[in-house]
């Protein structure tokens, strides 16, 4: 699933294309994604000029010139493509096309049909039920060190769930929780109540850290993200640990000691020797 620095790419991509310019067509070739398109989709968003595009957590938020604001999810498998050729033809899995005033054409292919569209009004966001109770983001001035231990106190579940836990902090994914953890020396497997003072400054910086990079490399590539340019992201040669067990582990004398474990039904890998 695209985390966070996957997500700002796309919107940092879509802007470029989107922004100030007006939807004069979009298509709804398939409404039955995770959850049916409005009714009242088409008409809605058809010739509404794009103010702006945001994110919140792993959501991509289109701002309308009527105050309406697109929420969407791109699930699993979602990509929103510029097409290099408008008049190509559709792929099977194009379920909903945008075309702007300017003849721009991006496309939102999902082939699992895990990514979501709906509609809201702007002064409803804070409320909706998709954003609602959703942490702080990681890259903003509210998110340091004391913000983290406060939302961690208390909680006995590892740290690693914790993190992945978006009411503690939006849009961490698996990947980019084991690098943070990895960064800041934390073992996956230690209580997040005992992450306080101290420990909780150094994953605080180590996921903002480890974010911002991966941004900066467009993301990580496994499966199914690109960028809207169709550019793969990069940052899947810069994990220290994500993906790379029994290799050895970079900066440390742990000869070849990083591990994988299962939690959560997910994989977590970690170095044992340099994660306490």
């Amino acid at each position: 699933m695209p985390e966070l620095p996957e997500v700002e790419t796309v919107c940092r991509g879509l802007a470029l294309k989107l922004e100030g310019r007006a939807l004069a067509r979009v298509e709804a070739r398939r409404r039955d994604l995770r959850q049916p398109l409005p009714r009242d989709f088409v008409r809605r968003l058809t010739g509404r000029r794009v103010d702006r595009i945001a994110r919140r957590a792993k959501y991509i938020l289109m701002h309308l010139d009527d105050q309406t604001v697109l929420i969407a999810h791109l699930g699993m498998s979602g990509r929103m493509v510029v097409a290099a050729d408008p008049a190509a033809p559709f792929d099977a899995h194009d379920h909903v096309v945008f075309t702007t005033d300017a003849g721009v054409s991006i496309r939102f292919n999902d082939a699992r049909r895990f990514g979501l569209m709906t509609l809201a009004r702007a002064d409803e966001l804070d409320g909706h039920p998709l954003l609602v109770g959703i942490g702080p983001e990681p890259l903003g001035n509210e998110f340091n060190g004391r913000a983290l231990a406060e939302r961690l106190a208390g909680k006995a579940t590892p740290i690693k769930a914790a993190l992945l836990d978006q009411t503690v902090v939006a849009g961490v994914g698996n990947i980019y929780a084991c690098e943070a953890l990895f960064q800041a020396g934390l073992s996956p497997r230690r209580l997040a109540r005992t992450v306080q003072g101290d420990r909780a400054e150094r994953l605080a910086h180590a996921v903002r850290d480890v974010l911002t990079r991966a941004i900066a490399a467009g993301g990580s590539s496994l499966r199914d993200h690109v960028q809207p340019s169709g550019e793969l992201g990069y940052f899947q040669h810069a994990w220290a640990v994500y993906g790379r067990e029994g290799e050895p582990c970079l900066g440390c004398d742990c000869d070849g000691a990083i591990r994988r474990l299962v939690q959560s039904n997910r994989s977590t890998f970690y170095c044992a020797k340099r994660q306490r």
